[in-house]
């Protein structure tokens, strides 16, 4: 077995203990290159950001199907953004495409996935009832509508930045109510 360099390490972390300090330190080195990846292939700046958080959530998710003696952690992390880029071509090109495809086994749900995405979703609803009402449009919008931020800050008449300061104030303030600091 090779020495496994940080990144590689923390991803393991991520996998076998949901370290979160692991992940926002990945997040923080990752993120905004991928986001970079994206945008030289011509992807606009809101998707290539979109695409790119995305990604790093796939990486939390999947941390534990990665294996630092078949690759490393860039390596990992990058062929993820690279299938999810071709992953969202092809929806472009064919829209209803995936719904001829079959289901993921990996992806079917435990009955206590179910019960534990219930309990998330009404911790949800209840920490979204105590945010303002502009906090919550920008929310509804950009994830639930799934608009990205220029397209809020065209259909609300906001500057741009007044949509990315609401909704990040916005997030940080669930996380808060949530307990996920």
């Amino acid at each position: 077995m090779k020495k496994i360099d940080e990144n590689s390490d923390r991803i393991v972390r991520i996998a076998q203990h949901a370290d979160k300090k692991a992940f926002a330190a990945l997040f923080g080195f990752y993120g905004p290159r991928i986001k970079g990846f994206f945008m030289r292939g011509g992807m606009a700046a809101g998707q290539a950001e979109e695409l790119a958080q995305e990604t790093m959530l796939t990486v939390w998710r999947k941390a534990q199907l990665f294996d630092p003696d078949k690759a490393s952690a860039s390596t990992w992390i990058f062929t993820i953004a690279r299938n999810l880029r071709i992953d969202l071509i092809r929806r472009e090109r064919y829209p209803a495409q995936h719904l001829l495809e079959e289901p993921d086994p990996e992806q079917e749900p435990s009955p206590s996935d179910g019960l534990l995405k219930a309990e998330s979703e009404e911790r949800i609803r209840i920490a979204i009832k105590a945010l303002s009402p502009e906090q919550v449009r920008v929310i509804h919008l950009h994830y639930f509508d799934d608009i990205a931020h220029s397209e809020i800050a065209k259909t609300l008449n906001l500057p741009l930045g007044t949509v990315k300061s609401r909704l990040r104030l916005a997030v940080q303030r669930l996380r808060n109510l949530m307990g996920e600091d």
